[in-house]
């Protein structure tokens, strides 16, 4: 299993290799921006980025899947001895350059890729897919609402979900536009979104100029949205402990079922507020 950390502002666009992602993750970052976790387990694309810079959030994050290589550009100082407690395998630059590239068409720091398959080789004790809480299902269960679009807003970040009939799954827009991929025409496509409610504090890591990295809690229970074939449901997210997955409840305690394809969750800080229409 392969986790890359992507760029996720304009100048990111079109992302390689994302929609080969199993699962894809939105975090916030400093002033108000975000970042983008992708899981990949189904298929290991040979080129996936823009590659970014790790943040204490992902430590939490990506311990539900055990020992996964993470493919990222780097981190600041204070944040190393901590990268290198967590549970992943360390694919990232600072273990050296071998699998990554910079593509000359493309600015800095926008134009650093990872090769998928030759990171999965740097990682010998890598875990393999496990089970982390999701059930799936192609039948949708019964109590959804209406919902065609859902937007979730940051300072400087948007990410935009439209429901689109004819192929049954959502049409993926990033900061205000398509979010377009190398290997795919139009826009990635969601078959799932969730909008997972979290609970956000200073990490206590900021930037250089500044600008406070937030930490999300993921290891938590709180309230969910999830979205799929045109309907909403209102759920509930639960992870007692880091080694455990995330489980999504009905109002009933049933499991909430996904359906089959790429799931895009959006971790979003309990105090904002998303627009879903529908």
């Amino acid at each position: 299993m392969l986790v890359v950390k992507l760029d996720n502002t304009p100048n990111a666009q079109p992302h390689a290799g994302l929609s080969s992602a199993d699962v894809v993750y939105i975090e916030e970052v400093e002033w108000g921006m975000t970042r983008i976790a992708a899981v990949f387990s189904s298929a290991i694309p040979d080129r996936i980025g823009p590659v970014r810079s790790a943040r204490i959030t992902d430590i939490d994050l990506l311990a539900q899947y055990g020992s996964p290589a993470f493919a990222f550009s780097g981190a600041q100082q204070k944040l190393w001895p901590k990268l290198e407690a967590a549970s992943f395998e360390d694919v990232s630059a600072n273990k050296g350059g071998e699998g990554y590239s910079r593509d000359s068409r493309r600015p800095a720091p926008y134009n650093y890729f990872a090769d998928g398959n030759v990171m999965l080789e740097r990682a010998p004790n890598v875990s393999v897919s496990t089970d982390i809480g999701f059930l799936f299902a192609e039948a949708a269960p019964l109590g959804g609402r209406p919902a065609s679009k859902v937007t979730a807003e940051w300072p400087y970040s948007s990410a935009r979900f439209v429901y689109d009939p004819i192929t049954g799954n959502y049409k993926v827009r990033l900061n205000g536009k398509p979010a377009k991929g190398e290997e795919i025409d139009g826009s990635q496509q969601a078959s799932t979104i969730v909008i997972q409610y979290v609970q956000q504090t200073d990490s206590g890591y900021h930037d250089h100029s500044g600008g406070r990295t937030p930490l999300t809690k993921t290891v938590d229970t709180g309230k969910a949205s999830v979205l799929r074939d045109g309907q909403v449901w209102d759920v509930v997210w639960n992870r007692p402990s880091e080694e455990l997955g995330t489980t999504f409840a009905l109002a009933d305690g049933t499991p909430m079922p996904f359906k089959p394809g790429q799931e895009w969750i959006v971790l979003v800080d309990r105090a904002r507020t998303v627009k879903i229409i529908p």
